[in-house]
């Protein structure tokens, strides 16, 4: 990947809406319990693994280059606010144009929920929706565009249902299942 051996940073993900800033090569054991990385000046290559959850890579640019981030926008996360954490952390650290890439997740014909789960998601515009097979069920990938282009972020969606797509992993449809990781760096 064109990325020094031991250097890519990883975090403890734990469905929470906390962000941690993290700089160069991590000390040995050091992994962040949070759900979302901020590099302040892009050097810290940031990973974030999902299953079924959202993936989303963040970068600004600042007057002394990039800031990247990386999250991990869960059910429990996104309604608890991880990216607009991870939005304001990026601004904090000098991001001005930041722009998100939301990569493939359980899609809101698939994530099928509880009527009362889809009850929590009501102050979150685009969270809610119905499955292929019409029952209740949450469109995180669209609530998560939403609410980035809310706060000024400009997005990209990567296609792809971790459900519908069996060369993707899904924790819903294959438990127990591998991960995939969402990836940045800023190559020097």
């Amino acid at each position: 990947m064109g990325v020094q051996a031991g250097s890519l940073r990883f975090m403890e993900q734990v469905h929470s809406a906390d962000v941690a800033l993290v700089h160069g090569l991590p000390e040995a054991g050091e992994v962040p319990v949070a759900d979302a990385l901020v590099s302040a000046d892009g050097s810290a290559p940031l990973a974030v693994m999902v299953a079924d959850c959202l993936p989303v890579i963040l970068a600004g640019t600042s007057a002394d280059g990039a800031v990247t981030a990386a999250a991990h926008a869960g059910r429990r996360g996104l309604l608890d606010g991880i990216l607009a954490n991870t939005a304001a952390a990026l601004r904090d650290a000098g991001a001005a144009e930041i722009h998100a890439w939301i990569g493939p997740a359980v899609c809101g014909k698939c994530y099928e929920v509880p009527e009362e789960m889809l009850a929590q998601a009501d102050h979150l515009p685009g969270a809610t929706s119905k499955t292929s097979w019409g029952t209740p069920a949450l469109d995180l990938p669209g609530a998560a565009r939403r609410q980035l282009l809310s706060l000024g972020v400009s997005v990209e969606m990567v296609p792809g249902c971790t459900m519908e797509e069996p060369q993707l992993f899904s924790h819903r449809r294959d438990a127990p299942t591998g991960r995939f990781a969402g990836l940045i760096w800023q190559s020097r």
